[in-house]
């Protein structure tokens, strides 16, 4: 039951990333906004970026592939949104967003902490983690 939960866990996080990274690369707009809002220099680059790292990351998770690596990318990104764009101390309405994306940050230090090292190469990046570990 335990790797169910796990593919689970790591589908439903990966697919929490997937579709805000598409809307960033599709409609960037109201994100654009936000970010201008809190003058966060480099706004559209930074977007493209947040958008396409959101999209491999989400890809990585939900495959089985560089599981380690894509949580704890999306652990310094959730970081710096928590406190580039949700400043509950700030702006009260804002600590729903904080705390929700703490459970996320939680979420995806214990599937890093589950998930077996791998060190990035080209050589059979195709094959899942579990895969890699195996041999």
């Amino acid at each position: 039951m335990s790797k169910l939960s796990i593919l689970m866990g790591r589908f439903l996080l990966g697919f929490y990333f997937l579709l805000p990274g598409v809307a960033k690369l599709l409609s960037p707009e109201q994100q654009l906004q936000l970010m201008e809002s809190y003058n966060i220099p480099f706004a559209q680059p930074l977007l493209i970026i947040a958008g396409v790292s959101s999209l491999l990351g989400a890809a990585a998770l939900m495959s089985g592939r560089y599981v380690k690596l894509a949580a704890f990318g999306f652990v310094i990104y959730v970081l710096l949104v928590n406190i580039l764009l949700h400043p509950f101390w700030a702006v009260e309405s804002e600590m729903q967003n904080f705390f929700k994306n703490m459970g996320i940050l939680s979420g995806l230090l214990i599937l890093a902490g589950h998930t077996p090292s791998r060190k990035p190469a080209l050589k059979d990046w195709w094959k899942s983690d579990a895969a890699i570990a195996r041999e």
